[in-house]
């Protein structure tokens, strides 16, 4: 088990653990700890929240340090994938060719153009948030959109024969993941009466958006999913998640 968490680390953090031995008893359970990094980078963000609430920071400095802080500390893994799928997506090409392109390392005129737009509305949300309750939201959107996202990976279509999110899949037990996911999904409700009303149904409703888009994009463009679209789905989530908790607020 603690080589599956020390897998899971470094493959989708750069948070830094011990080096382990991949193999498949040790890729069983990997997925389980995934949301575990969006416990980290959560705690993160409320920590960064308060330390800056207390030295009277700007809101644009506290903004930009609280954008950054997720891209850091994964190294930037999901937004490589959503580069590659704004590629793929922008070429209207067969789905063989965009399964090709989701392989290209090299990012494309539409990842850069997409990545600066996801960017800037991802800069601009944090910097508007002000209040703790929709950090807090904003934070069990970093372990929702992964808990979803390891549901997806073990109950959905496969996209490609082989690859790195199939051989963690082929891996995986399968009926354990689900359960866990869904033991992680529980617990964010849970907590949600922790926040008002319209905090809780922001964070529903951006994870919900971006994960029925996830679901269409990938069925319907690429015939299932992949590491790359998981990454896309990642990042719209907390993005669509913070731009409504954002919004919201300015509202009310």
């Amino acid at each position: 088990m603690l080589k599956s968490l020390c897998i899971a680390f470094s493959t989708f953090s750069r948070i830094p653990v011990p080096r382990v031995e991949w193999n498949e008893k040790s890729l069983r359970w990997a997925v389980c700890f995934f949301p575990l990094i969006g416990v980290v980078i959560g705690a993160a963000e409320l920590l960064w929240f308060q330390l800056s609430a207390l030295l009277h920071l700007p809101m644009l400095l506290r903004g930009g340090v609280a954008a950054a802080v997720p891209i850091l500390l994964t190294g930037g893994i999901h937004l490589d994938g959503f580069c590659d799928t704004a590629d793929a997506l922008a070429s209207h090409q067969s789905r063989e060719r965009m399964l090709e392109i989701l392989k290209d390392s090299n990012a494309g005129a539409f990842a850069v153009i997409y990545f600066g737009v996801w960017l800037m509305l991802w800069f601009s949300a944090w910097s508007t948030l002000s209040s703790f309750g929709s950090v807090l939201a904003a934070s069990l959107g970093f372990v929702l959109s992964r808990a979803l996202s390891g549901l997806a990976l073990t109950r959905w279509q496969q996209a490609r024969p082989a690859g790195m999110l199939r051989t963690v899949a082929d891996a995986a037990k399968k009926r354990t993941v689900t359960v866990v996911m869904l033991v992680y999904i529980a617990l964010c409700l849970a907590l949600l009466p922790l926040l008002t009303g319209w905090h809780a149904a922001s964070v529903l409703a951006g994870c919900a958006l971006a994960f029925a888009l996830y679901r269409f994009v990938s069925y319907r463009r690429f015939g299932g999913v992949t590491g790359d679209l998981a990454g896309f789905f990642v990042s719209l989530a907390e993005l669509f998640s913070l731009l409504i908790l954002a919004l919201t607020e300015a509202i009310i």
